[in-house]
């Protein structure tokens, strides 16, 4: 442990290099943007019955991210509780833990986007069945977080001819369209392993006192892992249209808290 301690920005060689593996990626998907390789569809998880998915792609997602600021985040975070968690485990533990929880993350958010996507089809289906301007105005406000302005009009030009055919096949293919995005999503980021290791942090310290930006207040690790947990169990619920997995930051939650209790009976000592 004390080869970690020389200095206050020395890392431990699974953190060190995870936040060097997830800048590289960065660097190439912008490197990549403008030819045939893009690293999102290739690398970003995507739903079984998307033609974008490849099994690969549950392990490779934990390293992409969509931008400066989502990486920064998240790899500040990894620096910060990461470190402290692999010195006091070790690499290997570290490791598999990060790897469980990111693999958690995925596995609660394709199970949650499962029942989005039939619930979606179910919807499809009835409006295919009755097409009409109510409906699909319904349709719109349920399933589309930020619909377009045209949209509205568009509703509005139908509902004074409702049995027009041309009308009819445009909202058909608006929601099959909407159906086909859906299911063509692309989830990337650590951010549910990086939640893990915050519920980890906060279970094994959790009276250590961190500091907050924003109120800048001091608050014990453990009200800060619940309170963050709450919050993403709201978002999850209430925005569930939203371009953000809180699902998957909940995953990486759930399944770090199995692991750290199935650990706790199963050696003498814990770390």
């Amino acid at each position: 442990m004390n080869q970690y301690q020389t200095s206050p920005f020395s890392m431990p060689p699974v953190v060190k290099n995870l936040i060097i593996i997830n800048i590289l990626m960065l660097v190439a998907k912008y490197a990549l943007k403008d030819t045939q390789w893009d690293l999102d569809n290739l690398l970003g998880l995507h739903y079984w019955s998307s033609p974008l998915f490849r099994p690969w792609q549950f392990v490779t997602h934990l390293f992409m991210h969509g931008d400066f600021w989502h990486l920064l985040f998240n790899m500040f975070a990894l620096y910060m509780f990461g470190k402290v968690l692999e010195m006091v485990w070790g690499s290997q533990r570290f490791l598999i833990y990060f790897f469980v929880t990111g693999l958690g993350a995925a596995a609660l958010h394709y199970y949650v986007t499962y029942l989005e996507i039939s619930h979606l089809q179910k919807s499809v289906a009835a409006f295919v069945n009755t097409p009409s301007p109510d409906l699909l105005a319904s349709f719109i406000k349920s399933n589309v977080s930020h619909p377009l302005a045209w949209v509205a009009d568009f509703v509005n030009s139908w509902s004074v001819d409702p049995n027009n055919q041309s009308y009819i096949q445009q909202g058909t293919d608006m929601v099959q369209r909407v159906l086909a995005d859906r299911i063509d999503v692309t989830t990337i980021g650590a951010s549910g392993a990086v939640f893990g290791i915050l519920l980890a942090f906060g279970y094994l310290f959790p009276n250590t006192e961190l500091m907050l930006l924003f109120p800048p207040v001091p608050i014990k690790a453990k009200y800060f892992v619940i309170a963050y947990g709450a919050i993403e169990l709201y978002l999850g619920i209430t925005q569930s249209n939203s371009n953000i997995a809180h699902f998957a930051h909940l995953g990486g939650m759930l399944f770090g808290f199995i692991l750290l209790k199935y650990w706790e009976k199963s050696t003498k000592k814990f770390y």
